[in-house]
């Protein structure tokens, strides 16, 4: 698992790896492979991409702000 001890909250550890891997990507394609290897995906909303979990479907923050 990609978590590490900084005191931050899982979710915001997660958004900030996403976030993270987007750079590492050439393509928004790559990074939803990439994330979903991790238990993450990426959801569109009305309100705009939402980072989730795989495995239970929780919402972990929005991506895009």
């Amino acid at each position: 698992m990609h978590i590490t001890e900084t005191g931050l909250s899982a979710s915001t550890e997660a958004l900030a790896f996403a976030r993270n891997e987007r750079r590492s990507c050439l393509s928004d394609r790559e990074w939803r492979f990439r994330l979903r290897g991790y238990g993450y995906d990426i959801r569109q909303t009305a309100n705009g991409r939402v980072l989730t979990q795989v495995t239970n479907g929780r919402e972990l923050g929005m991506i895009d702000g």
